[in-house]
């Protein structure tokens, strides 16, 4: 059974930084592709970053590209989200989320990927 636990989500003021951790169980990470994801109150699920684990190749929604590196361990089974540069619009809970298909990594859209976390809350306030 895959199973994902994210981690690293606290409040940080504006400017700041955070590094967010997606440890994975239940699969081999070089297989797969995560995603990161993101929800803030009254708004739609927002893809933030996608990394496929076999070859390292990243994408990024253009809210984040330049302050987030997306980045995996595959002996740890983890991948984590760099986040510098934080602002308040980057305030949400940040999920992460598997696809056996890393062909869906490049458009990081949820309904592709088919095994999420429970998410951690990112909050940038001062």
């Amino acid at each position: 059974q895959v199973r994902l636990v994210e981690s690293g989500g606290e409040l940080v003021q504006p400017g700041g930084s955070l590094r967010l951790s997606c440890a994975a169980s239940g699969l081999t990470l070089k297989n797969y592709a995560i995603g990161w994801f993101r929800q803030a109150p009254g708004k739609e699920r927002e893809g933030v970053s996608c990394i496929r684990s076999s070859d390292g190749t990243t994408y990024y929604a253009d809210s984040v590209k330049g302050r987030f590196t997306i980045s995996r361990d595959n002996a740890k089974n983890t991948v984590y989200l760099q986040m510098n540069s934080l602002k308040p619009e980057d305030t949400a809970v940040y999920y992460c989320a598997a696809t056996g298909t890393p062909y869906y990594c490049r458009s990081i859209y949820g309904a592709n990927f088919g095994s999420w976390g429970q998410g951690t809350q990112v909050t940038v306030s001062s």
